[in-house]
């Protein structure tokens, strides 16, 4: 199957979903939206990954594990060691292409934000003072930098080694609301069926 886009007619349901895309780009926000709007499980990887003081939890794999073998979800795509087990169970792969100054702004934007709010974040777990980007190579606004380009090698060979899985790319926010009316339009249609 082709790249989607937006101005694809979709005919299909999927009860399984990833969203796909650098940090900062909407994965999350676009995850949260699909759980209310068709009823899908939610859970951010990023609560199963990152314990107190950002260590890593023992039970990320598991947990992902457990998640995944539900009927209907929806999660990010990203965490290399689960990377493959989400794609194997998923239905449909939703990818955020969206410009660099998009994703820049955006994740400038939230960092500083959850900052300044002392916003909390998982198992207690807070951004960390924003000048740091200048000494932290881990900085989230350096790794979206550093990873900006790693979707499309990703993308491709998914549409070699998975050609029946649909991949619907978005190439602009606005795009979103379009999606989501046709998943919920497809989503209505099969149950009636």
């Amino acid at each position: 199957m082709p790249l989607l886009s937006s101005v694809d007619q979709l005919d299909f349901s999927a009860s399984r979903a990833l969203i796909a895309g650098v940090s900062g780009s909407g994965k999350s926000s676009l995850c949260r939206r699909l759980s209310r709007q068709l009823g899908l499980a939610y859970v951010e990887l990023d609560s199963l990954f990152h314990g107190p003081n950002w260590s890593v939890l023992p039970t990320f794999e598991l947990e992902v594990e457990r998640f995944i073998a539900g009927d209907r979800w929806v999660t990010e795509w990203q965490y290399d060691g689960v990377r493959e087990r989400l794609l194997a169970r998923t239905q449909l792969l939703i990818w955020l292409d969206y410009p660099l100054h998009v994703v820049m702004s955006r994740v400038v934007l939230r960092t500083l934000l959850r900052e300044l709010t002392h916003q909390p974040l998982w198992n207690g777990n807070a951004e960390p003072p924003f000048l740091t980007i200048l000494n932290n190579p881990e900085h989230i606004v350096r790794w979206a930098w550093r990873t900006r380009s790693s979707y499309p090698p990703r993308i491709r060979e998914i549409l070699v080694e998975r050609p029946q899985l649909p991949i619907l790319r978005l190439t602009h926010p606005s795009q979103v609301d379009e999606v989501v009316v046709a998943l919920e339009r497809c989503q209505r249609s099969s149950t009636t069926s």
